[in-house]
């Protein structure tokens, strides 16, 4: 054979060869991919429903409102657009295109909580019974039009964040605590999705306002000014429930600041004046005036003046109803668990630190520490997550296999607080100062030890002007964190709020 002829057989065996390797590789190759393909998807969470929407009506405000109620999805994306999570949504919206019209974004705290509590228990167009004395985790989980709810002035959408609710991250472990669960990134996201539906549902042109409660006042001020200052979004104002505004000013600076004791003195005091059919605002604020006051100076004093010490923890036991003998043994310094348990001790109940007069049986009554988890939080997980699952699933028909999070320990416990600051009081601030308009209600209950409306008291004081008067409003309502699950306290919180949206 010529040489040529050679060369060229060999080139085609080699060719051939090389093909055929590159073949069984590529299948390979194939066979490895399709295997772990297989193996994410049946890893993966069954898909989530379509958005379903349904009509429905409230009595509320005294006449009949006609609504749509919409569960829905939003995908979370990460810089390259790979979706990284799904936020469920619910809404309710009157029909209608009327520019003029608000919209007011919702959000509960936690960390990890969902938005129903604001949903079924404050402003939605129906409610559930909970958060107050005599509520049992097997009350009938049955909702009732809620005359309170602001739909008659206003759209809602509650968000319910990853790990809550239904919504859920589609990344592993790792990842989903540095995309979703840590302070900052949980603003950058949910900022997007504030944004998201708004474009989704053409309300770019409606007045938005934001609300929050507990952590989720932590995250409203930020959120309006991510809005504001980075997506491009005006909010004309802010609505804080019982917010978590000064992470700095917590239990953690007891070593030499008196502001904790400060801080939590006056809710004692609430609850006192209430079991005794005497809390009035007048109260209040002879309260208030002693514990900036005498108390404060009495504080800083220390052990350097025993008379001072004295003269607090008389003043002290005759505020909180405590034991004088147990105050004097603090020195006038009561934290928080030891009030809620030592004021019911006789009773054999401890009380709850949403609401100090809310109390449940202590089941280890005779333990040095408190064994047993809040009575206001073990109550109201049964209704209001039967309640939530039963209206998404049954009365929507937004079916679904997932688990309902009403409110996730998991999530709480793996949050990266990072270090406490007070930059949801900066922000605050900013987004206040850059816009002339904006208007922020902090609204509390008066027996609230978790997050106490005294905290936002000082802050509001220290806050500027703005260059007009109540720019910033602070109002305050018989009941506990959620106030709100009384029916004046709603009320009330409803007629402050539709003069702030006027």
């Amino acid at each position: 054979m010529h040489l040529r002829s050679i060369l060229r057989l060999s080139a085609a065996t080699l060719l051939l060869a090389c093909t055929s390797g590159l073949a069984h590789a590529q299948t390979a190759e194939t066979t490895t991919t399709v295997e772990k393909k297989k193996a994410e998807d049946e890893t993966k969470p069954p898909a989530l429903p379509a958005d379903k929407t349904i009509g429905q009506s409230a009595r509320i405000g005294g006449r009949t409102i006609a609504y749509k109620a919409t569960v829905g999805k939003i995908p979370v994306r990460d810089e390259k657009g790979k979706e990284i999570g799904q936020v469920v949504y619910t809404a309710y919206t009157v029909p209608g295109r009327d520019p003029s019209r608000p919209v007011t974004f919702a959000f509960n705290g936690g960390p990890g909580a969902a938005s129903v509590y604001l949903n079924l228990g404050a402003i939605g167009p129906k409610r559930v019974q909970f958060g107050a004395q005599g509520d049992a985790p097997s009350d009938a989980p049955i909702a009732s039009d809620n005359p309170n709810s602001w739909l008659d002035f206003t759209d809602l959408v509650f968000i319910d964040p990853v790990g809550t609710g239904f919504s859920r991250s589609l990344v592993d472990e790792a990842e989903t605590k540095k995309a979703f669960y840590a302070n900052d990134p949980d603003i950058k996201y949910l900022s997007k999705v504030v944004y998201d539906w708004l474009v989704k549902e053409g309300r770019l042109r409606s007045p938005k306002y934001v609300m929050g409660e507990s952590y989720g006042g932590y995250r409203a001020p930020r959120i309006a000014y991510e809005l504001q200052s980075q997506i491009g979004v005006g909010v004309n104002g802010m609505i804080l429930v019982s917010p978590y505004l000064d992470p700095a000013s917590g239990d953690g600076a007891t070593a030499l600041s008196p502001l904790p004791w400060m801080i939590d003195l006056p809710s004692m005091a609430a609850s006192n004046l209430e079991r005794q059919g005497r809390l009035t605002p007048q109260a209040m604020m002879e309260v208030e005036a002693y514990v900036r006051g005498d108390y404060a100076r009495d504080l800083l004093r220390g052990r350097s003046d025993p008379q001072a010490t004295a003269r607090l923890s008389q003043r002290v036991a005759e505020l909180t109803g405590l034991d004088p003998a147990l105050v004097q043994k603090l020195g006038g310094r009561i934290d928080s668990r030891t009030y809620l348990r030592e004021i019911h001790r006789e009773e054999g109940r401890i009380g709850s630190i949403y609401d100090s007069n809310v109390t449940a049986f202590d089941p280890f009554p005779w333990s040095a520490q408190q064994q047993s988890n809040d009575p206001i939080l073990d109550a109201l997980i049964a209704p209001t997550t039967s309640a939530m699952v039963d209206f998404v699933t049954r009365e929507v028909g937004w079916k679904t296999d997932a688990r309902y999070h009403a409110l996730s320990y998991e999530v709480n416990q793996a949050w990266d607080r990072g270090k406490p600051d007070d930059t949801p009081v900066s922000d605050l601030r900013k987004a206040i100062a850059n816009d002339p308009k904006m208007r922020v209600m902090i609204v509390h209950g008066w027996d609230d030890l978790s997050c106490p409306f005294f905290a936002s008291r000082l802050i509001v004081d220290q806050m500027p002007g703005f260059g007009q008067t109540e720019r910033v409003q602070l109002r305050v309502y018989p009941g506990g964190h959620m106030f709100y699950s009384r029916s004046d306290s709603g009320a009330s919180f409803k007629q402050d709020a539709q003069a702030l949206y006027r």
